[in-house]
């Protein structure tokens, strides 16, 4: 019997709407940032990877594009790539690029470079996007952040369907920074918990 899906699974509506929308008004970046903080909050509050077994949407989508509809070869993928030291270079690559992109946001609030309309594809293509852009009453910084966001959001989606469509379709999964980022604070939270059980 099919199990009764819940809210939850169709969380993937999200994701996709989210990378739409980006293309409508790049200030809608901005919603990405619940991807960023949700699951610090569950790992760091709970010790657990609940987030990334059933609240994400990124990777409901890429199961069902890859599963449901199979564009996806379902191979395993090189063991080098679920290394740790592959899944912990990557984490720490992404956010020196994240970094980075946070000093170019505050370059343009403080006047020192004007706005970048454009999105910035795996950290190396730069794609005019400035139809995306309609003005705010907000700073000038507040849309680099949301161009600047918004590459890193589309950018990893990329990176997740290449890898999807190569090997199984959860493949990002593995290497995801955030997943890698939330495991780390759930074994910090239990080897906590288990010193203060200890005592």
């Amino acid at each position: 019997m099919k199990a009764k899906k819940k809210w939850y699974d169709y969380l993937w509506i999200f994701s996709l709407t989210y990378l739409i929308l980006g293309f409508v008004n790049i200030l809608f970046a901005w919603l990405g940032m619940i991807c960023f903080i949700v699951p610090l909050v569950i790992s760091i509050g709970w010790g657990n990877k609940a987030y990334c077994n059933k609240f994400c949407g990124r990777g409901q989508l890429f199961s069902m594009l890859g599963g449901h509809f199979g564009l996806s070869r379902k191979k395993d993928m090189p063991k080098w790539m679920k290394s740790k030291y592959f899944r912990y270079g990557f984490l720490i690559f992404f956010f020196t690029m994240f970094f980075i992109m946070l000093w170019n946001t505050y370059l343009v609030l403080a006047g020192q470079r004007p706005l970048g309309q454009k999105i910035k594809l795996l950290w190396t293509f730069k794609v005019p996007w400035h139809w995306a852009y309609h003005g705010t009453v907000f700073s000038d910084g507040v849309a680099q952040f949301a161009f600047g966001f918004y590459s890193v959001m589309l950018t990893s989606t990329i990176l997740g369907f290449v890898t999807m469509i190569l090997f199984k379709p959860r493949s990002w999964c593995v290497y995801c920074p955030m997943g890698t980022m939330t495991q780390l604070i759930c074994k910090a939270k239990n080897v906590t918990k288990s010193q203060t059980a200890a005592e």
